[in-house]
C-alpha cells in the first residue's frame, strides 16, 4: 500500500534518512504486508512493486479509509511530488502539478482509459469520485514512451473496485459533517468460479462556503482578479457516482473484463457571468487478455471517456459554455517472455477526439495512432528498461519519444537508479481552434528529464531520494501582441524528493519532504527566471499515528512554503501549515467509527488567489467492512 506521502521539512527527514540507516522503496512499500505487490502503469505490464525502475506511489481503500478521504483532490495532496491548488473547497476547479510540471502534463487514466477535456487539455480532478476506487497508482517522470502526450509530469491511474474473495461481500459507509456535507455510499462484490464482480454507488453533497473573494473590474489601472465578484452565498456542491466491473476467466490463460465508472452531478461557484457548472466524468473499457503460449500475452482494449460541462449563470445559458468532450480508443499489446528476466513489449494506441460545444470551433475531432515497444531486463544485480514510441496527430504529425531506465541492486535491501526520458503534450481544441484565440500552427510542446535515485528497506525502517530535473520547451504561452498563443515560453524545473519512514512497537511515523526549483527558462523574457505559479519550493508532510487493540490516533501535519500566484511573481501566496486529527475506533468486528478535525489550528490560507481555502472543519464517519478485507 501506499499512501506513503508524508512530506514535510526537510531537514527533518535528511536527520531522519541518516539516523535509519535505511534506504527504502516508496514510502507506500513499508506499509503492505504483501510479499509482492503488483504494479502495472510504469511499464504496461505487471511487475512486482520492489522492481519498478520508476517512483511509484500506490493508494489503496485501507488508505482511503485510514486517512477518511472524500475528494479525490484531498487524495492527491500530500502525495509525493505532488502540488495541488483548489479554487476555494469541494467540486471547485483543482490543477494538480506533477514534480512541477503544468496541469496539463500529467495523464490521467481509468483501468487504461484516458480521461481529460480535448477543449480544455486538463482533467477535472474535482470530480473524480474516490467511493468506487479500488486503488490509484501515481508514477513520477515521462511516460509518453509508453503513453504518448501529456505523460510529462507522470501518469496517474485509478482502477475501480473489483472482487477479492470468493462468496458475496457488502460494504457500506455514512459521514457527515461542516456545512451539511454528507458521504454516503456501499458497494457488494462477488465472486464465484470463473465470474467476479464489483458494483459501487455514492453520494457527496455539501452546503459549501462561499469560494471567492473576487475584486471587481473598475479600471484597466483596477483590473479586478479571481472571480471578478464578492458573492458571500455558500457555493455548495452534489456528485453522485457508480462503478461497475465483472470478469469472466474462460481459462487460467484466458480471460474478458468490462468495467464502467460514471460521476455527475453540478457545482455552484462564485461569477459575474457563469455561477453554475452541470457536468459529467465517464470512462467505460472492455478488454482480453490471452496467452496463447507460456511466453507470450496478447491484450486488447477498447474504452470510451466523457467529460461533459455546461456552465450557466443561475441556471441560464449563455452563448458559448457547453463543452462536451468524448474519447474512443483501443489497444492492441504483446507481451514476450523472451528467456527469464527479459520482456519485450509491442503495441499500438488509437485514439479518436470528439469535441461538441456550442462555442464554434472551426475542427472539433482528430486522431492520433501510437506505436510502442519496451524491452526490459533483469541480468543479476542490474535491470534495464528501454522504450520508444512514436505518435502520429492528424492536427500537428508525427512526434517521437523514448526513455531508458537503469537500476543496480547493491544487496536486497538496497538500490541505485538513474532514468532518462523524452515527452510531449499535444495542444489542446481551445489552443488551436478557440474562435478568435486559437492558433492551429502550434507545435507539441516537449521535455527531457533525468532521475536519480536511491531506495531501500530496513526491517521496519525505510526512505527513499530521488533527484531530477526537467527541461520544457515549446511551452504554450499567450501573444498579447497576436492575440494568439504561440510557442514561446520554457521552463527548467529541479527537485529533490526525500521520504522515510519506521514503525516502533505501536507507533509509526511518515515523512516525506520536497524541494522543487521551477522556472521560466526564456532568455530576454521580462519573465525570465520567474518562479513558475502556484509552485512552493518547499512541501512536505508528516504523520505520527498510535494503535491501541481497537483504537487508532494520528496527527497529520501539512506545510508549504510561500510561491505566486502569476508568472510575473508579483502576487504572493502566503505559506502554511496545517494540522489534521485522525481517530478510528472498531468496537466489533467489520465496523468502525471515525473523526477527522481537519485544518484543527483554524489556519487562513489560500491555493489561488482570491479563493479561501476552508477553516477548521470536522467529519463524522460510520463505516461497515467484511471481514474477507
Amino acid at each position: 500500500m501506499n499512501f506513503r506521502s508524508v512530506p514535510c521539512c526537510g531537514v527533518a527527514a535528511a536527520l531522519i534518512f541518516c539516523a535509519s540507516n535505511a534506504l527504502a522503496a516508496d514510502a507506500a512499500l513499508m506499509a503492505s504486508n504483501l510479499p509482492e505487490q503488483i504494479v502495472v502503469t510504469g511499464t504496461r505490464t505487471a511487475i512486482a512493486f520492489d522492481q519498478a525502475l520508476a517512483p511509484i506511489t500506490v493508494i489503496d481503500q485501507t488508505d482511503i479509509e485510514t486517512h477518511q478521504v472524500v475528494t479525490f483532490q484531498e487524495l492527491l495532496s500530500g502525495q509525493p511530488g505532488i502540488q495541488v491548488s483548489n479554487n476555494g473547497g469541494l467540486g471547485k476547479i483543482s490543477s494538480v502539478f506533477l514534480r512541477g510540471t503544468n496541469s496539463d502534463h500529467v495523464l490521467v487514466l481509468v483501468n487504461g482509459v484516458r480521461m481529460g477535456s480535448s477543449s480544455a487539455g486538463t482533467t477535472a480532478f474535482q470530480y473524480l469520485p474516490v467511493d468506487s476506487i479500488d486503488h490509484v497508482e501515481i508514477v513520477r517522470g515521462p511516460l509518453s514512451s509508453l503513453y504518448g502526450s501529456e505523460a510529462i509530469g507522470g501518469v496517474i491511474q485509478i482502477f475501480t473496485r473489483r472482487a477479492t474473495a470468493d462468496g458475496i461481500h457488502f460494504s457500506a459507509e455514512a459521514a457527515a459533517g461542516s456545512h451539511r456535507t454528507s458521504d454516503v455510499s456501499a458497494s457488494v462484490d462477488g465472486r464465484s468460479g470463473a465470474f467476479s464482480y464489483a458494483l459501487s454507488a455514492g453520494n457527496l453533497t455539501s452546503d459549501g462556503y462561499p469560494n471567492c473573494t473576487g475584486a471587481p473590474y473598475v479600471s484597466p489601472a483596477s483590473p479586478g482578479g479571481g472571480c471578478y465578484i464578492n458573492d458571500p452565498a455558500n457555493d455548495g456542491y452534489h456528485n453522485v457516482s457508480g462503478s461497475a466491473l465483472v470478469r469472466y476467466e474462460f481459462s487460467p490463460t484466458a480471460d474478458v473484463e468490462t468495467s464502467f465508472l460514471r460521476a455527475q452531478g453540478g457545482v455552484r461557484y462564485a461569477g459575474p457571468y457563469t455561477n453554475h457548472e452541470d457536468y459529467a466524468q465517464q470512462a467505460a473499457s472492455l478488454a482480453g487478455h490471452w496467452a496463447p503460449t507460456s511466453s507470450l500475452k496478447l491484450t486488447a482494449q477498447v474504452g470510451r471517456s466523457e467529460d461533459n460541462a455546461l456552465d450557466t449563470l443561475d441556471f441560464v445559458e449563455p452563448a458559448g459554455n457547453l463543452f462536451d468532450t468524448t474519447r474512443t480508443s483501443a489497444s492492441l499489446q504483446a507481451d514476450w517472455q523472451m528467456t527469464t528476466g527479459q520482456l519485450l513489449t509491442l503495441g499500438g494506441d488509437y485514439l479518436h477526439d470528439h469535441l461538441s460545444s456550442d462555442a464554434g470551433f472551426p475542427v472539433d475531432s482528430r486522431n492520433i495512432t501510437g506505436i510502442f515497444g519496451e524491452y526490459q531486463a533483469t541480468l543479476g544485480a542490474q535491470q534495464l528498461a528501454v522504450a520508444a514510441r512514436h505518435d502520429a496527430n492528424t492536427q500537428f504529425g508525427g512526434k517521437t519519444t523514448g526513455s531508458v531506465s537503469w537500476g543496480y541492486r547493491f544487496d536486497p535491501s538496497l538500490r541505485f537508479t538513474a532514468s532518462a526520458g523524452t515527452a510531449f503534450h499535444a495542444p489542446s481544441f481551445n489552443d488551436l481552434y478557440y474562435p478568435y484565440f486559437g492558433n492551429p500552427t502550434l507545435r507539441p510542446e516537449t521535455s527531457r528529464t533525468i532521475d536519480i535515485g536511491l531506495d531501500g528497506k530496513f526491517a521496519a525502517t525505510h526512505a527513499a531520494v530521488h533527484v531530477f530535473q526537467t527541461r520544457v520547451t515549446d511551452l504554450i504561452s499567450y501573444d498579447a501582441v497576436l492575440f494568439a498563443p504561440e510557442n514561446t515560453d520554457a521552463a527548467r524545473i529541479r527537485g529533490v524528493e526525500l521520504q522515510a519512514g519506521t514503525a516502533v512497537g505501536a507507533w509509526t511515523g511518515e515523512l516525506t519532504t520536497a524541494w522543487l526549483d521551477a522556472r521560466n527558462d526564456v532568455a530576454g523574457s521580462p519573465n525570465y527566471r520567474n518562479e513558475l505559479p502556484r509552485r512552493s519550493r518547499w512541501t512536505g508532510r508528516l504523520e505520527v499515528a498510535r494503535s491501541w487493540t481497537d483504537l487508532r490516533a494520528a496527527v497529520q501535519l501539512d506545510t508549504a512554503s510561500m510561491n505566486y500566484d502569476d508568472i510575473a511573481n508579483a502576487q504572493p501566496l502566503a505559506g502554511y501549515t496545517t494540522a489534521t486529527v485522525l481517530l478510528e475506533w472498531s468496537p466489533v468486528a467489520n465496523w468502525m467509527l471515525q473523526g477527522k478535525l481537519a485544518n484543527a489550528t483554524d489556519r487562513r490560507y489560500q491555493t489561488a488567489f482570491y479563493y479561501p481555502q476552508d477553516g477548521r472543519d470536522f467529519m463524522i464517519t460510520l463505516r461497515y467492512r467484511p471481514t474477507h478485507r
